[in-house]
């Protein structure tokens, strides 16, 4: 029998649909898998700093640095350079003979990629505390370097992992694109928001902290298959005290979100294989009223006709049934 859920506080619903499911075992023998080879080399790689843009951060012994074009920083822990092929940048082309009556305007903005490893096939599961919590802390430099350039509104950082969550090379790597506008989905977020009282994230926090659906918890941290789910096997992170954008983390939130995030890719990776995903942070730096928060979806499934004509999705595996698998209370079936 299916099931019709609304968002925790938006007019937004999904459709918990079981019976189409498939088991997770058969999720994993469709995600695409990595081929290990030794000799793999990419332009993301240690040793091909010349292959990309000059670097605008480089992260080296717990040091910021910045390439030069005479000389180019190697043996880097992490590494951030503009897109080579830019969704919006700082320098955009004029406008020519726009349209009578439809608004737009240059494509002002910043797109950064953030290189997580100069060894090709690491990946953030396989990361130490050390690594994780330094790249939570690239994170949240780049977000606060973005965050004072003139009219920028809205910070996108996101990873994508695997070709059909959108990453044309494998090499683990973020992305950050910084907007002059905010998406219209944080502004329904925040009108909503505003309607009430209290943060309804913390509400969803209290919740869901006791819920069937709880994946993992540390000291500053929950993970959760949230009850409005968007697709199978949905994670959504979130802090326990009100903090609105990275910026408001000091190091031992960091290196708490680090682990967390570290517990739940490898929980993908337990239960679905080398699964493609993505990962994507929402946050508000200039709202305190808003509450930072981390989803990762796999992808598992397509849009197809229905979501799109409707916004409506279906979940074939129910929240409090993936939480059980990805904290290991149900194992893989045969």
């Amino acid at each position: 029998m299916s099931e019709i859920r609304k968002h925790y506080f938006l007019f937004e619903y999904c459709i918990i649909a079981e019976e189409r499911t498939k088991r997770p075992s058969d999720f994993a023998d469709t995600a695409e898998s990595l081929v290990k080879s030794s000799t793999v080399s990419c332009s993301f790689c240690g040793g091909a700093e010349a292959d990309t843009p000059l670097a605008s951060a480089v992260y080296k012994n717990g040091k910021i640095l910045v390439d030069i074009p005479e000389k180019r920083i190697v043996n880097w822990d992490f590494r951030c350079f503009p897109n080579l092929y830019p969704t919006l940048s700082p320098v955009p082309d004029t406008l020519e003979n726009q349209e009578i009556g439809l608004q737009s305007e240059p494509g002002y903005g910043f797109h950064e990629v953030i290189i997580e490893s100069p060894l090709h096939w690491r990946r953030l599961e396989d990361f130490s505390d050390l690594e994780i919590a330094g790249l939570m802390n690239v994170y949240r430099d780049r977000t606060c370097n973005y965050m004072t350039q003139e009219k920028i509104r809205y910070i996108s950082l996101f990873k994508n992992s695997g070709k059909d969550a959108g990453a044309s090379l494998d090499h683990s790597h973020s992305q950050l694109i910084a907007l002059p506008f905010c998406p219209s989905s944080l502004e329904r977020e925040m009108k909503a928001i505003k309607e009430r009282e209290n943060c309804p994230y913390c509400a969803i926090f209290s919740q869901e902290k006791t819920s069937s659906r709880l994946i993992y918890e540390n000291s500053e941290w929950i993970a959760f298959a949230p009850y409005y789910s968007m697709g199978s096997f949905e994670v959504w992170i979130l802090p326990r005290k009100h903090i609105s954008f990275l910026g408001d983390c000091n190091d031992k939130l960091l290196l708490a979100l680090g682990d967390t995030l570290r517990f739940s890719l490898r929980s993908y990776r337990r239960v679905l294989g080398n699964v493609p995903f993505n990962y994507m942070f929402y946050q508000l730096f200039k709202n305190s009223e808003y509450h930072l928060n981390l989803r990762l979806l796999p992808r598992l499934s397509i849009s197809a006709g229905f979501e799109l004509n409707t916004g409506t999705y279906i979940n074939t595996v129910p929240p409090e049934k993936a939480a059980s698998y990805l904290k290991g209370e149900l194992m893989l079936e045969e």
